[in-house]
């Protein structure tokens, strides 16, 4: 636990680069709508939440996915006036998020859900223990109990779906592990529509795969995720990262007002 943070009061914390971001340690007794308030985030809005990983990419995949950040991301986030929320770490598609945000000069809230026993502070270096940086352009952070990766899967989704609070939301993942795929269970249990880049490797390929080729034997955790629930029958769509930026604006516009469709967009 960090001493700065003090029953569950805000903290103003302030990075290298000048920026300044709004964080809150909350613990299982929180009520999720009172300590948004705490930092500033109150009302309900449309959310986009951005999960994944970037790793073992192709440099040309890794350039393509930035551009997808600046170019679609952000800019949607931007003209609806949405949250995004993601793991809000100075990594992946967490740092890919920060920047994008930064290089639109974006003033939509851009929200890290984090374990507080993972991640350092501005202020202190990562510990010898594993401790990973805070990303620089979040505006909020919400540090949750948890010492362990994945600990911030079920408080990510639920935070999520508090802040929109009826509002339209969607799940964009790219690339990503076991982790991920803990996201993407937790989203999909919420009602939140998913949006797969395939392209960007590992899980994303992976589940883009299952569903192009059906025929084919999939891992069961794979299956199962592709497997409707009761809340949507139609709850996951793949876009392909060599298709056009628009075709996933398309999408990702369907899944803001809950027509996501489960398909494949043909390459």
């Amino acid at each position: 636990m960090f001493k700065q943070f003090l029953n569950n009061q805000p903290l103003k914390l302030t990075f290298k680069n000048g920026q300044t971001a709004c964080a809150i340690q909350v613990d299982h007794s929180v009520d999720l709508s009172g300590a948004l308030n705490q930092i500033g985030l109150d009302g309900s809005r449309p959310v986009l939440v951005v999960v994944g990983g970037a790793s073992k990419m192709s440099d040309q995949s890794m350039a393509r996915l930035r551009l997808l950040f600046v170019n679609v991301l952000a800019p949607i986030a931007e003209t609806l006036g949405a949250c995004v929320v993601d793991g809000g770490t100075d990594t992946g598609v967490m740092q890919m998020m920060g920047q994008a945000r930064a290089e639109i000069a974006g003033t939509f809230p851009l929200v890290g859900i984090a374990p507080v026993g993972k991640i350092a502070l501005p202020d202190a270096p990562p510990s010898s223990s594993g401790q990973t940086s805070l990303e620089p352009n979040h505006t909020h952070f919400m540090l949750i109990p948890g010492s362990t990766w994945g600990d911030e899967s079920p408080w990510l989704a639920r935070i999520a779906t508090t802040l929109a609070d009826g509002k339209p939301s969607v799940t964009v993942m790219a690339n990503g592990g076991a982790i991920t795929l803990l996201d993407l269970f937790e989203n999909k249990k919420a009602g939140r529509p998913l949006i797969v880049l395939g392209g960007s490797g590992r899980l994303a390929d992976e589940i883009t795969m299952a569903v192009r080729y059906p025929e084919q034997e999939a891992r069961e955790s794979v299956t199962e995720l592709l497997q409707p629930n009761h809340l949507q029958q139609n709850h996951l769509t793949c876009y392909d990262l060599s298709q056009p930026f628009s075709e996933l604006t398309k999408i990702i516009m369907e899944g803001q007002t809950r027509q996501s469709r489960y398909t494949v967009k043909s390459t």
